[in-house]
């Protein structure tokens, strides 16, 4: 017979608030994301946002660093934000596999190294900051808190009830 760990057959428990806020600020992503996606492939003809001084969105989304490996910026986040939401439905927090939450730290643990890298590149190189860029990395953030917020409350309800 397979050893089987039986503390990975049972399925997870988190509050319905933890899967609701990810789920809401993972929509709040896609949909800045989506805006600044369709602004990159329309060369920013429609970007509401001021366009001189510090506050410069057109220079932000058509700098050299609104690209990785020539992939849009805007189009990671689209795809992050998409994958996220797959992984804070319900279902997803009460997965019984650990690989799902493994899956979900990972994408949010590398979302804020994303964050810092731009959020950086915005001060240091760019000398401009973009304000929907900085709402998608607040929103990424906040994902962040929550995702982690809502793995310690289900590991300390498996502590406990074990």
């Amino acid at each position: 017979m397979a050893n089987v760990d039986h503390a990975n057959e049972h399925s997870r428990s988190t509050p319905t608030w933890i899967s609701s806020s990810s789920i809401g600020l993972c929509l709040v992503g896609l949909a800045i994301d989506i805006y600044l996606t369709f602004e990159h492939y329309t060369g920013n003809a429609t970007l509401v946002c001021s366009d001189k001084g510090a506050i410069n969105c057109g220079k932000v989304t058509t700098s050299i660093y609104s690209k990785l490996a020539g992939i849009p910026v805007a189009d990671l986040g689209v795809a992050f934000f998409l994958g996220m939401l797959i992984l804070c439905v319900p279902a997803a927090w009460r997965a019984a596999n650990p690989r799902v939450h493994q899956l979900r730290l990972l994408g949010v643990s590398v979302s804020m190294v994303m964050v810092l890298y731009l959020f950086y590149a915005e001060l240091r190189w760019i000398r401009a900051i973009c304000l929907y860029c900085t709402a998608t990395h607040v929103v990424a953030f906040l994902l962040f808190l929550v995702v982690l917020w809502g793995d310690a409350i289900a590991r300390w309800q498996e502590v406990g009830s074990g």
